[in-house]
């Protein structure tokens, strides 16, 4: 009992509770750097100790103070390092998968307090192997162990030696559960994490199907357009459609589907707008005759013709593109001239402003008469070298 009591002091002193209020800042600051200097190679061989020789109530209590000195200390960088060296990650793994709730909580909360700012520690967390008991836990649908075993792995994946061991243990259909069903932050950091396990180009393809469309595109419904979580939410989307027919099957059959990346193209952050125009422009580069209406059909023009002007260079060449795919229709569904150039003057408007929009509405329009002129010309010269060669081929013949 002493012991303890003890321990608990050591770990006060450190967390800076024990400074007197004589001392300057300076002072204080200094004192307490020195006061982990002298201190840190007992307290941490003694949690590591405990974690290693004692029961499940030590290593519980272990765990719990390993977080409490991550979260308190003011050397967090070195404690982190240190207690990494002594040998405290390999004991706290296995305790993920115990049958006691408090050790998975405990371990949980230790093993994402050593792994945050320190890439060595992420990397030593998952050579010890603990990618498959993140999966059992997420397995149990327990909320708040669930939105711990997932800020995990969200944390683990920032590391990129991490990501192909990740993908390929299992992780990604369990994160897209987590989009449904789990709680706000949980399905927050869900996204991130599949955002950064989709930086791994051998697997990237293969990381989201289908499924995660209806999920993903009802967290964008609901969330802020320009916000850096709808920019991953549309990159994630993006993926899955220029990779998946299934996937795009699906955002037809999704409520809004189509209308929630218009409204992106409309209100985004320009990274969110280029990821939602990619998203479109792969729906109607893939089968124009099936999507070109159903874009249509949402308003999408107004916002198109905007990040031709105002987008990312991305945006504005997929802008370009798709509006050239969208105004393939037959000759009776054509927008009119006059209901065009009202949508053109009213983003110049917003663009410019009032006094300079017929200026700007009318450079606009020039350009996609320019650009209009420039695919007929190709088009017909790709008509003249074909009947030329037809013809070459059949003045030899006859020759």
């Amino acid at each position: 009992m002493v012991v303890e009591e003890n321990q608990n002091q050591i770990i006060d002193t450190i967390a800076g509770d024990s400074t007197t209020a004589t001392l300057s800042e300076d002072e204080t600051e200094v004192e307490t750097a020195n006061t982990w200097r002298n201190t840190k190679e007992l307290l941490i061989l003694h949690l590591s100790n405990k974690l290693l020789h004692g029961d499940l109530d030590f290593r519980i209590e272990a765990a719990r103070e390993i977080r409490k000195l991550l979260r308190k200390s003011p050397l967090k960088s070195s404690a982190r390092s240190k207690l990494a060296d002594a040998g405290v990650i390999p004991p706290l793994v296995p305790m993920l998968i115990s049958s006691n709730i408090d050790a998975r909580h405990a371990s949980l909360l230790a093993l994402l307090n050593l792994a945050v700012r320190n890439e060595r520690n992420k990397i030593e967390i998952v050579k010890a192997g603990a990618v498959p008991p993140l999966i059992q836990i997420l397995k149990l649908h327990n909320a708040s162990l669930g939105e711990l075993a997932t800020a995990a792995i969200l944390t683990l994946s920032a590391a990129p030696a991490n990501k192909s061991t990740i993908i390929t243990s299992g992780v990604p259909p369990f994160l897209v559960q987590m989009l449904s069903s789990g709680t706000v932050q949980g399905k927050v950091d869900a996204v991130t994490a599949l955002h950064n396990l989709s930086a791994c180009k051998e697997y990237s393809a293969s990381i989201l199907d289908a499924t995660a469309v209806s999920p993903l595109i009802h967290l964008l419904k609901e969330c802020k357009k320009h916000s850096k979580f709808a920019e991953k939410a549309t990159a994630l989307v993006e993926m899955i459609l220029s990779n998946s027919e299934d996937g795009r099957n699906a955002i037809t059959s999704c409520e809004d589907g189509i209308l929630t990346l218009v409204e992106t193209v409309e209100d985004g952050s320009p990274l969110s707008i280029e990821h939602a125009v990619g998203a479109l422009l792969s729906l109607c580069r893939n089968n124009r005759n099936k999507y070109r209406e159903l874009i249509l059909k949402e308003g999408a023009i107004p916002g198109l013709l905007s990040s031709t002007v105002e987008g990312t260079s991305k945006s504005r060449d997929r802008a370009r593109i798709l509006l050239d795919l969208l105004r393939e229709t037959p000759p009776e569904k054509e927008m009119a001239p006059l209901v065009l150039e009202k949508i053109v003057y009213g983003i110049a408007v917003q663009v410019d402003g009032a006094e300079k929009a017929a200026e700007t509405a009318k450079k606009l329009l020039q350009d996609m008469v320019h650009r209009s002129m420039e695919l007929s010309m190709k088009s017909l010269q790709h008509m003249a070298a074909s009947c030329t060669t037809t013809t070459d081929i059949s003045s030899k013949s006859n020759s």
